[in-house]
């Protein structure tokens, strides 16, 4: 695994959050009168420009812990102390949280499982996640084992929200990443989770939430318009916004500025955005001002040296079998 992907894709996400953060809950008629094409200060939540979110802070959270290896235990602890002591804020307080991440996290608080802490019902379906699972892609290298890491990618949606549908978009999320990092082109890597995401979830409870992934699945997603794609905060609209957006574009800018000109969510949407499309086209198109506000970018960069260093050196068994394009219709395998 290339590190540079690490540290790319870390920054992309954050700097997708830092876009959204001061026009979330707008409108997509705001936005379609005022577009989004450059960082902005305060607006929703009174921010200076090129302040992220939860949403970055707990990602980073994520990729810290995993610079240990993966322990559920300590990815939860580094969730609960973002909470309560501010750990990977953007400028030292908490400003923006999720419900079902709230009550999760005061679960943990009082004594929890990480593996009990999440909500499991219908409503735990907030894209809160999905948003902050990105690193998982990066895990893989460790050990390139497809099952070991989708139980970690399921186990660590589930800190918050452990409801299938959450836990399956986070996989189909991390797979399409895992290709991006093969050098696959976008639409191929996308054709390439479409086969592996309709065998690898046809089973168990995961089979019975297949059908709310249909616009994904069917490989229509990328053919529909503008008006189609939803952007709030669910967390099967924001997975299908992000890879519409990637998809419907041909550099990183281009696609973070569509995710957050689509209003709604902003920051979430243009946070999963982000980070893939950092990985997809680099981070070559952003202007050069934007590094300079981006809240705590040495952090962020040191943080993603540190982790693609540590999954480089320390790499686990090799147990899997190889991630490779093959022919969309067929099953995809994992491999080096």
């Amino acid at each position: 695994m290339n590190a540079e992907y690490v540290v790319n894709g870390l920054l992309g996400a954050c700097l997708g959050d830092a876009l959204g953060v001061p026009v979330e809950f707008s409108t997509r008629w705001e936005r379609d009168r005022d577009p989004v094409v450059d960082m902005r200060s305060y607006g929703t939540y009174y921010q200076p420009r090129g302040t992220w979110s939860d949403d970055s802070s707990l990602m980073l959270c994520l990729a810290d812990a995993l610079c240990g290896g993966f322990d559920l235990e300590q990815i939860a602890a580094k969730f609960l102390a973002w909470y309560t002591e501010n750990l990977w804020t953007a400028r030292g307080t908490v400003f923006d949280i999720g419900i079902a991440t709230r009550r999760a996290l005061m679960k943990l608080e009082a004594g929890n499982s990480p593996l009990t802490s999440g909500g499991t019902d219908e409503y735990s379906n907030g894209n809160g996640g999905l948003m902050r699972t990105l690193p998982l892609a990066f895990q893989y290298w460790r050990h390139r084992d497809q099952q070991r890491l989708l139980e970690e990618v399921h186990q660590v949606c589930g800190i918050t929200h452990a409801h299938p549908r959450s836990q399956l978009a986070c996989g189909i999320y991390v797979f399409f990443a895992i290709q991006l990092q093969q050098g696959m082109a976008p639409m191929r890597a996308y054709e390439a989770t479409i086969a592996w995401a309709n065998t690898t979830y046809n089973h168990d409870s995961f089979a019975a939430e297949l059908h709310h992934f249909e616009r994904i699945l069917s490989g229509k997603l990328p053919h529909l318009d503008r008006g189609a794609i939803a952007s709030g905060g669910y967390v099967v609209h924001t997975l299908e916004a992000s890879l519409w957006c990637l998809l419907n574009s041909q550099s990183y800018l281009e696609a973070v500025l569509k995710a957050v000109n689509l209003g709604g969510d902003t920051d979430t949407t243009a946070t999963v955005t982000g980070g893939i499309a950092a990985l997809a086209f680099g981070l070559g198109d952003v202007p050069a001002d934007w590094w300079q506000t981006l809240a705590r970018y040495k952090d962020i960069v040191a943080l993603g040296q540190q982790l693609g260093q540590a999954i480089s050196e320390n790499p686990y068994p090799l147990r899997g079998v190889p991630i490779e394009y093959t022919d969309p219709t067929e099953p995809v395998a994992l491999e080096d």
